[in-house]
């Protein structure tokens, strides 16, 4: 659901169960936000069934082993509700502040690789005796370990070389915008037309081979906007966000409209490109309830 202060985090997850929501997220970085997994900590026990989800973590930012303790943790303390999502990387000035280096989009894709082959036989209850290029673990996890055997593993990305991965390896595949420039600019909303769309799920399919129809696909809004003039408003904003009106009406990263519009909208992604997950920022939550409450 965004970055969401740490201070309502709780009231938050709780009005969205209420609502009807599936899952309340919380993205990874240095900004105005609760940190990820204690954030969702708290969420998952104010909360009973509401579902928990980093969308996602920056793999560079946890050793595997680390962060292979803390996800049986978070697991084991709501019941079985977490869904783990885990990235490459992104943003620039995380990676600035935090003194790391921002390694080639290659390079943190394949230290990705490594690091979910470490983690899910850690979490699977093996014993991990690895050697690759940018790991080195011996161990294997003692107890707390995870409810859920195994624990749904989300990858997300916006390019050929993340999205092919993730569809080879993951469970729930985010479609992202790309990032690779490590900011949000109109070069993201470019990369969110319905046609890049296309090609990003033919990427996916290529990762998945026979797979491919086990695997959830999931999108995160970064418009979303109950509105009577759908129209003139993708034409006022689609500009500011580098695509065309036609084009940000198509986007599966954009939505507005009325409500009923904006149903229809998410049953035509569903039939164009399979998506069934989606994300928007916690404070639409209220205004697409009648929303959630159609498609549930």
């Amino acid at each position: 659901m965004g970055a969401i202060p740490a201070d309502q985090v709780v009231a938050t997850a709780q009005r969205a169960e209420e609502l009807g929501f599936s899952s309340v997220t919380l993205p990874d970085h240095l900004d105005d936000q609760a940190a990820p997994l204690i954030g969702l900590t708290a969420a998952a026990l104010s909360t009973t069934t509401l579902r928990v989800l980093p969308l996602v973590l920056a793999n560079d930012y946890r050793h595997p082993v680390m962060l292979a303790k803390e996800i049986a943790t978070l697991d084991g303390l709501s019941g079985g509700r977490l869904e783990f999502g885990i990235g490459a990387g992104w943003m620039k000035t995380d990676y600035e502040q935090a003194g790391l280096p921002y390694d080639s989009p290659g390079t943190r894709i394949a230290r990705l690789r490594e690091s979910v082959t470490v983690l899910r036989s850690l979490l699977a209850g093996e014993r991990v005796d690895f050697e690759g290029e940018h790991y080195s673990v011996h161990a294997e996890l003692q107890p707390p370990h995870p409810v859920q055997k195994p624990i749904p593993l989300m990858l997300a990305g916006g390019k050929q070389k993340m999205l092919t991965m993730a569809g080879e390896l993951a469970d729930i595949v985010g479609i992202n915008p790309g990032l690779t420039a490590g900011v949000i600019d109109e070069r993201a909303g470019q990369d969110a037309t319905p046609a890049k769309t296309d090609r990003k799920l033919e990427w996916v399919r290529e990762g998945a081979g026979d797979r491919f129809d086990d695997i959830t696909l999931q999108t995160r809004l970064h418009l979303a906007m109950i509105h009577d003039d759908r129209a003139g408003l993708a034409a006022e904003l689609g500009p500011l966000m580098g695509l065309s009106a036609e084009d940000a009406l198509g986007s599966p990263h954009a939505l507005i409209g009325t409500v009923q519009q904006c149903i229809d909208e998410v049953k035509s992604w569903r039939d164009r490109w399979g998506i069934t997950y989606v994300s928007m920022n916690a404070t639409e939550i209220e205004s697409f309830a009648p929303v959630v409450e159609a498609l549930a």
